[in-house]
């Protein structure tokens, strides 16, 4: 079960030094309610959690050292079906139908899961896709590889259109930081990867096409970047709209998708407040777009006092007649300790009518549970976060989505946990069901 959590009044205003939670201890806000805490499985306790994918009454929840499946029909009890052991970097996950699909961006000796890591400068070494057949949850099976140039940072799934849905999805690769020292990963990579995948044969899958997103090369020179852009770091398709939008490390992107094989860059925009476009959330109507700024790539200490309000924040835009209109940025207003990682991370909608709610990750800054509904005035209303470690090192949470009625957040180093919020603004999501998330692939929610 959870650990005491002690709740906390949300002020408005930012968290002083002498409010930093003490070391290791659960603090929340007076509205969310820690349900529950599974450490990771034995198999793979040693590797961070990362990205997480749901499908009917189960959680997928990718790590370092592979992945693993969770049984949560009753969250209260939530609990572990199995562990795939099968290291590389992410292995963020997606699901589809009876296919767990797993980015693997990190150089193997081979692609199989006993390999080891190798330099990306061997021909021979391989990173891209592994594709899991899950329908027996129990024993997961290792169905096909894909390799792709410069491996599989993260991956979006897209269904196919009209008859095609029933027989196809398609992969989107992001992958980056290209070198001439790397015969698979070549400068300049201005590109994705497309991976179609026979879904009555998945043993088939391939890559289908390679376009060039940045034929410009892209957003190279702004001072203050952390990685000029060479094609993308995330991406997320609102298939049903046809459209999807890229965080591309220099540049924030919105596509036409249209031609699933052939996307076509449709706006582009720039800030010179980040350092790094991270990834994307449509709000349900798809009017609005969120970016986060990924200041430090996730391991510097940019949510204190010092770095201020506005670095390493989400920064959201309007999008109208296919253009770009920048209306605010958001930021956690809770202050993190000198020693903790925190910056704007992976999230999701909750499906609230009328209102534009979403849930996130903010590495050690914890949970945050933020209201965009007035874009030029986003509020935090909710939040879950641990104190620093008392061992002074890093970690806090990777991905933080909700599913369901509730929120799952994968935890680098204290493995999954379950949060609730108990909120006016927020309960009429309860009555929202869906039987998929994966948050790269968003769906629209019809509210009851």
């Amino acid at each position: 079960m959870a650990g005491a959590a002690v709740a906390l009044a949300l002020t408005g205003t930012p968290t002083l030094a002498a409010d930093i939670p003490p070391a290791d201890t659960v603090v929340t806000s007076p509205n969310v309610t820690h349900v529950l805490n599974i450490p990771k499985p034995a198999p793979i306790a040693s590797t961070i959690n990362t990205d997480i994918a749901f499908q009917g009454d189960y959680a997928y929840v990718g790590n370092y050292g592979g992945f693993s499946i969770y049984d949560i029909r009753h969250p209260k009890k939530a609990k572990v079906v199995s562990s795939v052991v099968c290291p590389g970097a992410q292995m963020d996950v997606s699901v589809y139908g009876n296919l767990l699909f797993a980015a693997v961006d990190g150089s193997r000796n081979n692609d199989s899961c006993a390999s080891t890591g190798q330099s990306a400068g061997i021909k021979e070494s391989w990173e891209g896709v592994r594709i899991f057949d899950v329908s027996d949850k129990a024993n997961p099976r290792y169905v096909k590889s894909v390799e792709t140039n410069c491996g599989s940072h993260t991956l979006t799934l897209v269904p196919g259109k009209g008859r095609d849905r029933d027989r196809n999805v398609y992969v989107y690769v992001s992958s980056y930081q290209p070198s001439a020292n790397f015969p698979d990963c070549l400068p300049p990579h201005d590109k994705i990867s497309i991976i179609k995948v026979p879904l009555r044969h998945p043993e088939a899958a391939a890559v289908a096409a390679t376009p060039v997103l940045f034929p410009d090369g892209g957003n190279e020179t702004q001072p203050g970047l952390l990685l000029p852009t060479s094609g993308c770091h995330d991406i997320t398709t609102f298939a049903e709209k046809d459209i999807a939008a890229g965080a591309c490390m220099g540049d924030g992107v919105l596509f036409d998708i249209s031609d699933r094989l052939n996307p076509r860059v449709t706006a582009r925009t720039t800030d010179a407040n980040f350092a790094f476009w991270h990834s994307a959330t449509f709000s349900n109507d798809a009017r609005e777009v969120i970016f986060t700024d990924e200041l430090g790539g996730g391991g510097a200490a940019t949510c204190n006092e010092v770095v201020g309000p506005n670095r390493g924040a989400d920064a959201i835009y309007d999008i109208s007649r296919g253009r770009f209109t920048f209306k605010s940025y958001f930021k956690i207003p809770r202050h993190q300790d000198d020693s903790e990682n925190c910056v704007s991370h992976n999230g999701s909608l909750i499906p609230v009518k009328g209102r534009d709610i979403m849930v996130q990750a903010w590495y050690m800054g914890g949970v945050s549970i933020w209201d965009f509904t007035d874009a030029a005035h986003p509020t935090e209303i909710g939040y879950f976060e641990r104190g620093p470690r008392a061992d002074g090192g890093g970690g806090g949470v990777w991905s933080a989505y909700y599913y369901n009625g509730y929120i799952y957040a994968a935890d680098f180093n204290t493995g999954l946990d379950v949060i609730k919020i108990n909120d006016w603004r927020t309960n009429n999501a309860e009555r929202v069901h869906t039987d998929r998330l994966n948050a790269q692939t968003q769906e629209s929610y019809r509210s009851r």
